[in-house]
């Protein structure tokens, strides 16, 4: 009994290490996002990414295959700045980088054998409730008295570039709703689903939350854009989960990127959308 109660503990012993090592080896991955993008360090970005793919290998095969995949996006990422550009180079820049992000790690698990493929589900065949109407009307009315508050009164507004003509209105359209939609595809669809084959819930979407914010740090959203990003990013990880939707959380995501298209449009022509009552007069 002795033997056997000594054995049980030695393998419950060893099971919670392993769990530390493989949590503390995806967090080392979602890490380097914030040297890579937020801090622009990728000497010590890249070495996170390695040291993190390093110690999942001595412990699960399969975590290192989907940090692996997590981590060649965020590689590809970075080879590239993010800084708003609407010129033809850089909204092709844009496209091309962020498109190969998603779609390496998705044809990668496609080909592997025994691996579960990347799912993009559009459709649910479900009807949305009270709760996707209620949360979808709640989260714009913030938007639309937060956001202007944000980008006004901090000036993070100026991280994008001026927009007067109406070619220049278009192409931020364009740019926005597209990044917007990426982010899903990426962040959501990628990043935490792969995260979600190995952890809870909340682990996960911590992880992908650091990923997600860094991303937007550097693509403009700063000062004190992480008080309104990380909010937003965990509860479209968790309504992802909940509502298995990607065309509801891109409602969500894409109705906050039309208040924004607004209000930096407003920012550089002040006569043009001039709705938000709590933009700093």
């Amino acid at each position: 009994m002795r033997v056997a109660l000594g054995l049980s503990r030695t393998s419950v012993t060893r099971a919670s290490r392993e769990q530390v090592a493989r949590l503390a080896a995806a967090t080392l991955v979602c890490a380097a996002a914030v040297p890579l993008f937020a801090l622009r360090q990728w000497p010590l970005g890249y070495a996170l990414l390695i040291a993190g793919l390093v110690l999942a290998s001595l412990v699960d095969r399969a975590l290192t295959r989907h940090l692996a995949l997590v981590a060649v996006g965020l590689v590809v990422i970075s080879t590239m700045s993010l800084k708003a550009d609407l010129s033809n180079a850089g909204m092709l820049r844009f496209a091309i980088v962020l498109s190969a992000a998603v779609l390496l790690p998705a044809i990668v698990l496609r080909v592997l054998p025994g691996e579960e493929p990347i799912q993009f589900p559009w459709l649910t065949g479900r009807s949305w409730g009270r709760f996707e109407y209620g949360y979808l009307v709640l989260t714009v009315a913030l938007g639309y008295l937060l956001l202007p508050v944000y980008f006004l009164g901090s000036g993070v507004y100026r991280n994008w570039p001026a927009v007067t003509g109406t070619g220049e209105i278009a192409r931020l359209f364009v740019g926005v709703n597209a990044v917007g939609l990426w982010d899903e595809l990426f962040f959501v669809c990628t990043v935490f689903t792969l995260l979600r084959r190995h952890f809870p819930m909340a682990q996960a979407n911590l992880l992908q939350a650091v990923v997600f914010v860094s991303f937007l740090w550097e693509l403009g959203y700063r000062s004190w854009g992480p008080v309104l990003t990380i909010p937003f990013v965990l509860l479209q990880g968790y309504i992802f989960k909940r509502t298995r939707s990607l065309a509801y959380v891109l409602a969500v995501h894409l109705s906050f990127d039309a208040i924004i298209f607004m209000i930096l449009v407003h920012a550089y022509n002040p006569g043009l959308f001039d709705v938000f009552v709590t933009a700093p007069r």
